[in-house]
């Protein structure tokens, strides 16, 4: 069910403080990436940054391999998702429509201007937004949310595919589409370990007209990715730290099995199908917030599902071994207090 009134939720840093083993976020646990941190030392910070970011607009659309007309900055995906949201409701849109599981800044979005919210994306329901994820956030999934991805959509439909975690898909290779019809949200801090910095671009799909790439561009604040953004940014696509990226994922999949093994040794039914450097797992209770604050209080924070429509379940991104003995003992200390352990869990499936 899509709750309206859920505030939005986030993993990482809390008030307790950085976690010290922290499960809840889905960064590249490898990072930081050696060579994007030296490129932030570098940066100029005593300066602005080129408001029209030539350079780096040049950059991110050669190593995307579009037209520079369609690369638009942004201050975080986050901040973009606001923003083309704004701009599909003053474009028309009166409809949203988003995966059952999801990340919460497309309903807080739709919350804010208004839009209704419906079930499936379907041509009845335009004009609409509609958001997808791949993999999907929080089960790690490939979703076919789009009938056909290679059509074009209406031009009273606004399609956004959010693309986080592409660079850090684990499980086969990452599906070869279309996606000259869609906007894309490209986020690299994920996938270079270092999401305390905030930047992030679009590619604008190849039929949007010069006035509307203008006017989602007129959306945004003054330099709205400062000097250390744009020297991630640049360092993303260089060619050694895509070598370090390709390296990382190596590391990530020998400790995604360890992860996966460390969660069927401790009874947690892991949701199938997941592919990317994160899973979801049922944990062997009715209320999990109980169970989960006493971990956190051990330094060891996992993300609660609740807010992704998936109560009981918690997401865990993949980290060392080091991490992952932490969560075994921060675990096994509490189960003295875990009373109401069901007897029979229904076997969770990747839509529950």
């Amino acid at each position: 069910m899509f709750d309206m009134n859920v505030a939005a939720m986030h993993g990482g840093t809390d008030a307790l403080g950085v976690p010290a083993h922290d499960f809840s976020t889905n960064r590249n646990a490898c990072g930081p990436c050696p060579m994007a941190v030296k490129a932030l030392q570098a940066a100029h910070v005593a300066q602005y940054p080129d408001p029209h970011y030539t350079q780096l607009l040049a950059q991110l659309a050669a190593f995307h391999g579009v037209a520079v007309e369609r690369i638009v900055i942004g201050g975080s995906s986050s901040e973009l998702i606001h923003r083309i949201t704004l701009h599909a409701v003053r474009s028309g849109a009166k409809n949203v429509f988003f995966p059952p599981h999801h990340y919460g800044d497309y309903l807080q979005a739709a919350r804010v201007w208004r839009l209704a919210l419906c079930r499936r994306a379907e041509v009845s329901t335009l004009p609409a937004l509609s958001w997808a994820c791949e993999p999907s956030s929080p089960l790690g999934v490939q979703e076919d949310i789009w009938p056909a991805w290679s059509k074009a959509p209406s031009p009273q439909e606004w399609r956004g595919l959010d693309c986080a975690y592409r660079p850090l898909w684990l499980e086969g290779e990452a599906p070869q589409r279309s996606l000259d019809g869609v906007w894309q949200l490209w986020t690299p801090n994920k996938a270079l370990g270092m999401t305390g910095i905030r930047a992030a671009y679009a590619i604008a799909p190849v039929h949007a007209a010069a006035a509307e790439l203008k006017a989602l561009r007129d959306l945004a604040a003054s330099w709205v990715v400062g000097s250390h953004g744009v020297a991630m940014l640049q360092a993303w696509v260089s060619d050694e730290v895509q070598q370090w990226l390709a390296q990382s994922l190596v590391t990530l999949r020998r400790w995604k099995a360890q992860q996966l093994a460390l969660c069927a040794k401790l009874g947690w039914q892991v949701v199938a199908g997941h592919q990317a450097n994160y899973f979801v797992v049922r944990l062997p209770l009715d209320d999990i917030a109980a169970p989960l604050a006493a971990m956190r209080a051990q330094g060891v924070k996992l993300r609660d599902c609740a807010s992704f429509g998936l109560p009981g379940h918690a997401r865990l991104g993949v980290l060392p071994p080091v991490s992952q003995a932490a969560l075994e003992r921060a675990w096994l200390s509490i189960q003295g207090s875990l009373k109401n352990a069901p007897n029979d869990l229904a076997t969770p499936t990747p839509h529950a």
